[in-house]
């Protein structure tokens, strides 16, 4: 099958969740080693509201953001891979995943079990493959270590609290009041950011985490290393301090940068922590092969029901716009997917 036109979100300038508008246009043809893919599900997250807004490393306008898609081989099957025209596959996009068909190189692809929910399975491609790998490749932690989890409700919170679980961790998660009884739920023992000291409950809990998994940045990062016990490893892996109600604030890039710590190495020794960062492109870009395995390995506990993503919501493509704004608003749980 030859697809014949495209819908596709394109962001022309920087701004508000508005600036994500539908266009039709001719859809892309495969060259040597492509596949024309027909997305099914388009994952929703912070990545995304950063490149709307200009802030993500390298974005450039006019753009299509979508870090994470799961569709169907449409076209260039035939040169590309063995992949055969009506399979599920699944790719770390990073950017032009929403729309309706998308022209990717085929060693780009991994194959998505049959029978699995494409918007189930899409909360893996980013979600659960950076919980996974921050867990199991990053972290030195071993069952019945304690680890501590920020943004414990949203999309990568919810994977790692499902995966520690699997692999018998204990769990410490923050997120407000109102998230409470998801985070509990699955498992871990809940702190309300916003009314209870985190350092101190943390080592009122077990007296100080294996590993913490910090989101959010800036002096928050040295606040996470506090609540570490001697050994304990900082994993960062993102920002969203700079980001206020969905959109680019300065102050806080500001304050990010000056609340910022400075781990120097004669610090680490003495206290015997460590610290390191992640960010899924540049661990699939050095380790393609581990992307692939572990990527693998999530979808047969996806098809086990070993694990089981939380969707926030499913909503058209057309209407990116509005998945932005539940985003920035922070009152979803788990993932948005656009389908």
């Amino acid at each position: 099958m030859t697809a014949t036109s495209n819908l596709r979100i394109v962001a022309a300038r920087r701004g508000p969740p508005a600036v994500l508008r539908p266009i039709e246009e001719a859809a892309p043809v495969p060259g040597a080693g492509q596949v024309l893919v027909r997305v099914l599900a388009a994952g929703v997250g912070w990545a995304d509201v950063m490149m709307r807004e200009g802030v993500y490393p390298g974005a450039k306008f006019p753009l299509t953001p979508g870090y994470d898609i799961v569709g169907v081989v449409e076209d260039g099957a035939a040169e590309a891979g063995g992949l055969q025209s009506g399979e599920t596959v699944a790719a770390l996009t990073v950017h032009g995943g929403y729309s309706r068909y998308i022209v990717l190189p085929a060693s780009e692809l991994v194959r998505v079990p049959a029978g699995l929910d494409p918007v189930e399975a899409v909360s893996l491609v980013l979600n659960f493959v950076t919980a996974y790998q921050m867990l199991h490749r990053c972290a030195d932690v071993s069952e019945g270590d304690t680890i501590l989890v920020h943004g414990a409700a949203g999309g990568v919170g919810t994977a790692l609290l499902q995966l520690a679980r699997l692999a018998k961790f204990r769990v410490i998660g923050t997120s407000s009041s109102g998230k409470a009884a998801l985070v509990t739920s699955l498992g871990a023992s809940h702190i309300d950011y916003r009314t209870e000291d985190f350092v101190a409950r943390t080592k009122e809990l077990c007296g100080g985490a294996v590993a913490a998994f910090d989101p959010i940045g800036g002096a928050h990062w040295k606040r996470s290393y506090a609540a570490l016990r001697p050994s304990g490893i900082l994993v960062a892996y993102g920002a969203s301090t700079v980001l206020s109600g969905g959109r680019f604030d300065l102050r806080r890039v500001l304050a990010f940068v000056a609340g910022k710590p400075s781990f120097a190495a004669d610090r680490l020794l003495s206290d015997g922590k460590g610290v390191t960062g992640y960010t899924i492109v540049e661990w699939k870009g050095g380790r393609p092969a581990a992307f692939r395995a572990d990527l693998a390995h999530l979808f047969e506990l996806l098809a086990a029901r070993a694990i089981e993503p939380i969707i926030a919501e499913r909503i058209p493509l057309a209407e990116a716009a509005r998945a932005h704004e539940l985003l920035g608003k922070a009152q979803v749980t788990g993932k948005i997917v656009l389908v």
